[in-house]
């Protein structure tokens, strides 16, 4: 299967000639940057179709963040009494970790299938593959968006003011979603080759859920080694992040910055290996 497009020197302009890559991957940026058209049209796609026979449409994405706070509060805050550092409120704190983690969760639940799920375009039509799970994981920014709207209503009810440090909060979105899309190049190319894969991305979801400062703080972690290996969780870095730029928790410390190199660390491997494989994805899938 061809990786990656050139002009044919004959007939420049005129004929595209479709060659595979040779010696190091070709990681193919730039190109992807040629059909930003098209990842704009299957994000806005995936979008539509997620929620066109949902009987509530957007509002789940307005129920979902909420119900997962009111049940939280009530086992971790009420039951279990975890107690935020700082005072601040377990509803708002909750909140602030329930975002980043659905926008994580959902860009991977829908990329780790999506080449599977569009075999037809793959087998069809050339494109950057990578256009697919990009896409996928872009369109989980609407449903952050509106649920954000709902956290600055929350926080304003218990009349927390953010920081100044929310003028960072678009970076720890980004890692957020680089951290989706960099494990899903992982997922979603060796789902084309094992399909078993897509019953093992609703228990690593779950796992991961569990290994993330999602319900409690990260100062409940003990330190030392613990806190080292803990800090190897990209997501780690990602919430506290969020919620040092909204509540002013835990400025980043040396920790965080391993977090976020680890984000790098996952992304650039699935990227290569997302890109090592796309010959074979029209033969497979």
């Amino acid at each position: 299967m061809a990786t990656h497009a050139e002009r044919s020197p004959a007939t420049a302009g005129t004929t595209t000639v479709i060659q595979p890559s040779k010696g190091w991957v070709h990681l193919g940026l730039r190109e992807l940057w040629q059909y930003r058209e098209l990842l704009y049209f299957l994000t806005w796609k995936d979008i539509l179709i997620r929620y066109k026979q949902a009987v509530l449409g957007v509002a789940w994405a307005v129920l979902q963040p909420v119900l997962t706070m009111i049940v939280f509060t009530f086992i971790f805050g009420l039951v279990l009494g975890v107690k935020p550092p700082y005072g601040v409120p377990y509803a708002v704190f909750s909140f602030t970790g329930v975002l980043p983690w659905n926008l994580f969760a959902g860009s991977l639940a829908r990329s780790g299938t999506s080449l599977v799920g569009s075999a037809n375009l793959i087998t069809k039509v050339y494109f950057p593959r990578l256009v697919i799970p990009a896409s996928a994981v872009l369109g989980g920014l609407p449903d952050f968006l509106i649920s954000f709207v709902v956290l600055i209503f929350l926080m304003a009810g218990y009349q927390i003011v953010p920081t100044w440090n929310v003028v960072f909060l678009p970076f720890f979105v980004l890692l957020a979603l680089v951290t989706a899309l960099g494990v899903s190049l992982w997922l979603s190319a060796l789902n084309v080759l094992y399909r078993d894969v897509q019953y093992i991305i609703p228990f690593l979801v779950q796992l991961w859920f569990f290994l993330s400062p999602v319900t409690y703080p990260t100062t409940k972690i003990p330190s030392g080694w613990v806190s080292v290996v803990y800090s190897l969780n990209p997501m780690t870095g990602v919430i506290g992040g969020f919620r040092w730029a909204l509540l002013g928790q835990q400025a980043p410390n040396q920790l965080f910055w391993v977090s976020a190199a680890m984000v790098l660390v996952v992304f650039a491997g699935g990227l290569y290996y997302f890109r090592r494989m796309e010959r074979i994805f029209a033969d497979v899938v």
